[in-house]
């Protein structure tokens, strides 16, 4: 059996005031599990995201919208909602919420 690591998604949450924090909570190989937190950041004007991995993304706490580039479509999550994004697919955050901090989950495979 390899070592146990405990922790709590809740604990230690960054500032997030200037710029989303990024924590990577576990990568082995071709998969990441990373804690995301934001507060009123979106990605940047014209910049579209696009990973070579397939990225699964919950919202834990808080609320934001991503867009995805193909079709125009808009999709808004709050706590609990989560999405499939499939591997190169161009999408961006739109928004996240100014009044409390988004806490999100992504896993990369």
């Amino acid at each position: 059996m390899g070592k146990l690591k405990c922790g709590n998604i809740y604990s230690k949450i960054p500032g997030a005031k200037n710029k989303e924090a990024f924590q990577a909570l576990w990568v082995k190989k071709k998969l990441k599990i990373e804690r995301i937190v934001s507060k009123g950041q979106a990605t940047e004007k014209g910049k579209w995201l696009k990973d070579p991995r397939d990225e699964w993304v919950m919202v834990l706490k808080g609320s934001g919208k991503l867009r995805f580039r193909k079709d125009g479509r808009l999709i808004r999550l709050k706590p609990g909602d989560h999405i499939l994004i499939p591997a190169n697919t161009s999408h961006r955050v739109e928004w996240t919420s100014l009044r409390k901090k988004t806490i999100w989950l992504a896993v990369y495979r």
